[in-house]
């Protein structure tokens, strides 16, 4: 009985190396990795074939559109697994991919080396001669002519022994590398994608201000040039990102006065997120907080400063925006006519229309949003926090993220979305690149230690980059409600060293704001969504000196500019929490006292091998927070933290001293 041979091309071919779980990949290549400007892309694939034959591997990358691939060997780690990786030097999408095939140099190569009978190392010299001739054929000027003299001198070998030994040659093995066959290839079969990010995307430090609370007194609206002069004063704090609440007009219609009270006074003025009145919508300026050409200086002046200016995205209306009358089809109508206000039962939110995206007319929808973010773009905003992604539908975040992002590959979205996990992890596979997360309420050791191995160990860090935050407008923990200046120095301490990108809602932060309005609630007392605030920026007892000195620390050491190198240890007190992270030489070790209230001490132990400290010598513990130094020796050393002094060590660990008395030299 004949077989007839299937005609599936994945069933019938020649090509024998296999290649499986590629990484990183994401969902199978649906959705892209992260990584910033000048961070390396480390692939890694199984790669092998039947036989004993010895394979070729291959990583491919270039930028998205270029017309060539550029190579790079992969090397084989163990277990048929290879490796190999690239740098991006741009902003932007790249692909990357594999290709893998059975080398018969490399094959040639392995087996002489192995060979001991000198008639059978002469005859597979011939072998060889005959592939080095064939790649000869292939190769063009100097290349082909120094090929054609090795092809030469392994024929006229002195003995097998001397041939044999030309065949290991290094610079042969390049040449063949670069022209020899490529016969019966294994391509991947996917192409998969990284977003290469802004700095910024990685490594960023948010202050969160309402600008209308920057005038001279509760009476007085703040303007754009009220900020502009207190520019300085963040810049200097070490923050580069100015984020703003949204400055667009404030609707009339329901607006909630103090407190989220229902009935506004006359002079109320609203929240910033009901947005649009008489005097525009979201292309446009609250007239109080002054021009667009007020807001360009204060982009300008706040980029001489090293700090960007991000802005509120919030897809939503006041009932009296300009689009409920221009386009009242984008938006969802109740039976009796009327338009359907924002509601999460039992809360309603009569001052806002969110926009119906099953629409008819979505399409439309769609452009003009995109059209905002290219208004402010235009205005000099490369940055921008999106108020409540959650709410709007997935396929509008992948298509507007991806098409202003391949027109401006500098922009950076924060997504503002407390939401259920799946849901955040759906947004930052779409594009978002950087996200809110549970931090605000991670106040254990357990909590703390479980929740941020997940965001810089599982895989979920090629695409989910953490924002952390102590604290926002909308939220006021618990913890801070009634730890004290303890649990203010503490959280910002943590989220600081915990996150390369972290952010603060100020002033209310380094001046300590801690009244809920209600017991048990997290919405402030006298909000500042709801009503002027005037804020004592001169108080004797305010963080900023110390919020600094944090950002000082995180500039000056790479260690805290990135999250895969954070590592936990253990501390035998279940109140104090140590964890370490480490760039190069720069290894960090914080200690931190989790209750604001009481002294903790314990016995910490450090992997001194997984730092790259010698554990056979004294090493210095130099607290970059208080400029204490400590010697110590081995794994195992005592931590005593008290709140009210420091609830935190920020510890820079010096791996050798010359002298147990010479404090300041380091080999």
């Amino acid at each position: 009985m004949t077989t007839s041979i299937p005609a599936t091309p994945a069933l019938a071919t020649r090509a024998r190396a296999v290649i499986e779980r590629v990484r990183p990949e994401v969902d199978g290549g649906r959705f892209p990795v992260k990584r910033t400007v000048g961070e390396e892309v480390v692939v890694e694939a199984d790669a092998f074939a039947d036989g004993h034959d010895q394979l070729c591997c291959l990583l491919l990358h270039r930028p998205l559109g270029a017309p060539a691939w550029a190579e790079v060997p992969m090397t084989l780690v163990g277990n048929d697994r290879w490796t190999a990786g690239f740098h991006v030097a741009a902003p932007g999408r790249h692909e990357y991919s594999v290709v893998a095939w059975v080398d018969r140099f490399l094959t040639w190569r392995h087996d002489i080396a192995r060979r001991q009978d000198a008639d059978d190392i002469a005859a597979a010299l011939l072998v060889g001669v005959e592939l080095v001739e064939a790649a000869a054929g292939r190769a063009a000027g100097s290349a082909a002519g120094e090929l054609k003299a090795w092809a030469a001198e392994l024929r006229a070998a002195a003995t097998p022994e001397a041939g044999r030994a030309m065949g290991q040659s290094a610079s042969l093995a390049v040449l063949m590398a670069t022209h020899g066959e490529r016969l019966f290839v294994t391509e991947y079969g996917r192409v998969l994608e990284v977003v290469v990010d802004i700095e910024r995307g990685r490594f960023s430090s948010w202050y969160e201000l309402f600008p209308r609370s920057a005038g001279a007194s509760e009476a007085i609206h703040g303007k754009f040039t009220d900020v502009i002069e207190r520019l300085p004063t963040i810049a200097a704090m070490g923050f580069d990102v100015l984020y703003l609440p949204p400055i667009h007009p404030i609707g009339r219609e329901f607006r909630k006065g103090p407190n989220n009270t229902l009935a506004a006074g006359a002079t109320d003025p609203g929240s910033p997120w009901a947005i649009g009145a008489a005097e525009g919508g979201h292309r446009d300026i609250h007239p109080e907080l002054g021009s667009a050409e007020d807001f360009r200086r204060l982009v300008g002046r706040a980029r001489e400063l090293g700090l960007d200016v991000a802005l509120d995205i919030a897809f939503q209306c006041a009932p009296d925006h300009p689009y409920v009358k221009q386009h009242p089809e984008w938006f969802r109508h109740r039976p009796d006519g009327s338009i359907q206000y924002a509601e999460n039962p039992p809360k309603k939110y009569q001052d806002i229309y969110p926009f119906d995206f099953e629409s008819e007319d979505w399409q439309a929808l769609w452009q003009e949003l995109k059209g905002v973010v290219d208004h402010w773009i235009g205005e000099g905003v490369r940055i921008f926090r999106v108020d409540n992604p959650h709410t709007k539908p997935f396929p509008f975040w992948e298509w507007l993220i991806g098409a202003v992002k391949a027109e401006h590959p500098e922009t950076v979205f924060l997504a503002e979305a407390f939401t259920r996990p799946k849901i955040m992890h759906r947004l930052a596979k779409l594009g978002f690149t950087q996200s809110y997360t549970y931090f605000t309420w991670r106040n254990t050791k357990t909590d703390l230690t479980e929740y941020l191995t997940e965001l810089s160990r599982h895989d979920s860090r090629e695409y989910f980059r953490p924002n952390l935050w102590p604290n926002t407008p909308d939220i006021l923990p618990e913890f801070l409600q009634y730890g004290g200046r303890p649990a203010f120095l503490l959280r910002v301490a943590l989220a600081a060293t915990l996150g390369a990108s972290y952010g603060i809602y100020g002033p209310a932060y380094e001046l300590m704001e801690h009244e809920p309005r209600d017991p048990g609630g997290e919405e402030y007392l006298d909000s500042e969504k709801y009503q002027l605030r005037q804020w004592n920026l001169d108080r004797p007892d305010s963080l900023s000196g110390y919020i600094t000195r944090i950002n000082q620390i995180r500039r000056d050491n790479p260690a805290l500019q990135s999250d895969w190198s954070l590592r936990f240890h253990d501390v035998d007190n279940p109140l104090m929490l140590c964890y370490s992270k480490a760039a190069g030489d720069d290894i960090l070790v914080m200690v931190a006292n989790l209750d604001p209230h009481n002294v903790q001490a314990g016995w910490i132990d450090l992997p001194l091998d997984q730092l790259s400290v010698p554990g056979d010598a004294p090493y210095q513990a130099h607290d970059l927070l208080s400029g204490a130094r400590f010697l110590w020796q081995g794994e195992r050393n005592f931590v005593r933290l008290d709140p009210q002094v420091s609830p935190i060590h920020i510890l820079r660990l010096r791996r050798r001293l010359r002298s147990e008395r010479d404090f300041d030299y380091f080999l």
